[in-house]
């Protein structure tokens, strides 16, 4: 479980909303996730000239894009004019809902419809194909490439935050630590970016949207990764199972992952 403070993870931006690095937890039998090679964020489209010289010095040489084609699209990421990472992303689309897009239902939404649906996307994510290909690629860059990472989808807590999680999992992490980890979105220094990438978007879509569905959507709540992992286990047994049969993380690559992120 936590055992000390970690340091501020938020990197100060301008127009990329939850930029932080998720490394630092204490692992079992000792050691902890190494800082400064594993990053998370949402998207990069209002990036500034600041936030791209943030990305550029932190030596990001992998960057793992889980949005959907259409949202690389509608939103595509600013790069520095020295960018030569490499950006893994999907051919395809990667959700059929995501929280910025409003969804089929036009109507009201209160709290308790914005919890359901957040609900529901967890527990499509284990079995999406789109995801399944993507969290893959995930772990075979982690596994297969040099330098830091960045992994990021649309706000950069649903699709992003599981893939964090996993990893965290993979390298031996608590889950009280993974928990923790993902709750931080709701700390995020940037959440007026957050809003002011998605709320009129969703104001445009419901008829009404009530604050509490607001802090539902464009937030995260425990059950949220608990859902997830719950579907993984009953459907799998395990999430290491599903990690090794699904993902392709076998304990070989498990063991290079653990040497490579573990310090």
């Amino acid at each position: 479980m936590i055992r000390e403070t970690r340091p501020d993870p938020f990197l100060p931006t301008e127009g990329i909303h939850n930029l932080r690095d998720y490394g630092g937890y204490a692992v079992t039998g000792g050691g902890r996730v190494k800082t400064g090679l594993l990053y998370r964020s949402g998207q990069h489209m209002e990036a500034s000239d600041g936030d791209l010289d943030t990305l550029h010095n932190l030596d990001i040489r992998t960057i793992i894009d889980f949005r959907g084609k259409s949202e690389r699209s509608s939103f595509p990421c600013r790069r520095h004019d020295a960018f030569t990472s490499e950006v893994i992303a999907y051919d395809g689309e990667t959700t059929s809902s995501p929280p910025h897009e409003g969804g089929l239902d036009k109507s009201d939404m209160t709290a308790e419809k914005a919890r359901q649906r957040m609900l529901s996307v967890y527990t499509r994510m284990p079995v999406n194909p789109a995801m399944i290909d993507m969290f893959a690629q995930y772990f075979g860059a982690l596994d297969s490439r040099d330098g830091a990472s960045l992994i990021h989808c649309f706000a950069g807590k649903d699709r992003t935050g599981v893939a964090a999680s996993l990893l965290l999992h993979t390298l031996g992490v608590h889950h009280d630590d993974i928990v923790h980890e993902f709750l931080l979105t709701n700390e995020a220094p940037t959440q007026h970016i957050l809003e002011r990438q998605s709320l009129p978007r969703m104001e445009a879509h419901y008829d009404s949207i009530e604050p509490g569905a607001v802090r539902n959507l464009i937030g995260v709540l425990p059950e949220y990764i608990d859902t997830y992992f719950a579907e993984v286990t009953r459907d799998h047994g395990s999430i290491d199972t599903y990690l090794a049969q699904i993902l392709g993380v076998d304990e070989a690559r498990k063991a290079r992952l653990i040497e490579r992120y573990v310090g």
